[in-house]
């Protein structure tokens, strides 16, 4: 999926998408030059508490 498509499925923008994948929170790959692609699995991830007593 590509960056713009991750922002809008999540309803954040794309800057806040290019922060996540900088940080490390979000896994990437680039393909040739400038794509960037994001698989929707580490979307879903993304997104999913991660133990008991998290909010």
């Amino acid at each position: 999926m590509s960056v713009a498509g991750a922002a809008e499925l999540l309803g954040v923008s794309v800057d806040t998408i290019r922060r996540r994948i900088a940080d490390g929170t979000l896994p990437a790959e680039r393909i040739g030059p400038r794509l960037i692609r994001i698989r929707i699995a580490d979307l879903d991830a993304l997104g999913r508490p991660i133990g008991p007593g998290t909010r």
